[in-house]
């Protein structure tokens, strides 16, 4: 009975030639994953819960409520009818749109570039950029330049410093280095010029690394708020960001509309969490449909060098 047994108890702990790990471990690693996500998942429950709470809950939790007894909008009624919040979104929102596709335009047409042997200027270029990748001009160096090219108090000056960037270049050319040189060739010898093979040809089978980069960038222009702090003197024009550093770190007030909210006015904690998750949900709601794009991305740009 055992001679029959042992092969099929064998067969039963392997997949395709691997040992599965023992109960214990598989428990173990069960336990660690639950701590990872509870990690990830319960200060984002924590900012939701405490944007939809009410003040005398908020206060006798201390500050932040896991789940709130009685859930609100308020809050958020308060912070779009006051105007600032909706006027920095709009401003994030478009920063952010136009800084990515301007971003994937350039980053797309000299990685394109660098990546066909024979350009004007190639080597040259590409050690410059590379050279980028080791030195920055500073902080101060780059506020100069921007006050001399004019661009202070401008909604370029939050554009142009991070429109084109080497890392993102040096992966993009190494994708289009790994396209078969026979489809380009094809491509030419049918007449077709070097605009019309990168639109038709590569792009088409770029998508991966061109997502990649959109949302890298899409990502980096949302977030960014010291390039706000330096360059924009008027409030006005504030993106969000910088918005939200006001009233959470600075922990600065508030207006609130009475009309909106009434004789109840939401706590000031409950405004701060608030304006934190309308920063955070855009992004959140982008992520999903371009995470499966990442690895093929990186990964497959970084076969060829």
């Amino acid at each position: 009975m055992s001679q029959t047994d042992t092969p099929r108890e064998g067969r039963l702990r392997t997949i395709n030639g691997a040992a599965l790990p023992s109960h214990p471990v598989r428990a173990a690693k069960g336990i660690v994953l639950f701590l990872c996500c509870a990690v990830v998942v319960l200060p984002f429950l924590a900012v939701v819960s405490t944007s939809l709470a009410q003040e005398p809950q908020i206060n006798a939790a201390g500050g932040y409520v896991l789940w709130p007894d009685d859930p609100s909008l308020d809050a958020y009624r308060a912070i779009f009818a006051g105007g600032i919040v909706t006027r920095a979104l709009m401003v994030s929102v478009g920063i952010t749109l136009v800084g990515s596709a301007l971003s994937i335009v350039c980053i797309t047409l000299l990685a394109y570039s660098l990546s066909r042997p024979g350009t004007f200027a190639h080597k040259p270029i590409l050690l410059t950029v590379l050279f980028t990748m080791l030195f920055s001009p500073g902080m101060i160096p780059m506020y100069l330049t921007i006050k001399q090219l004019g661009l202070l108090n401008s909604y370029w000056s939050l554009i142009l410093p991070g429109l084109v960037t080497a890392f993102q270049v040096v992966i993009v050319r190494a994708f289009f280095l790994d396209i078969p040189p026979e489809l380009i060739d094809a491509a030419r010898i049918d007449g077709a010029g070097e605009l019309q093979i990168l639109t038709r040809i590569v792009l088409p089978l770029s998508k991966a690394v061109v997502a990649v980069i959109g949302l890298f960038n899409a990502v980096a222009y949302w977030n960014a708020f010291f390039n706000a702090l330096l360059y924009m003197q008027d409030a006005s024009k504030w993106p969000l960001q910088l918005v939200l550093r006001t009233y959470v770190v600075d922990e600065a007030t508030m207006d609130v509309d009475p009309n909106v909210v009434g004789d109840f006015i939401p706590a000031p904690q409950s405004l701060q969490m608030a304006v934190l998750v309308v920063s955070i949900v855009p992004i959140a709601l982008i992520y999903p449909f371009l995470q499966k794009h990442f690895a093929k991305g990186i990964y497959i740009g970084a076969i060829k060098g």
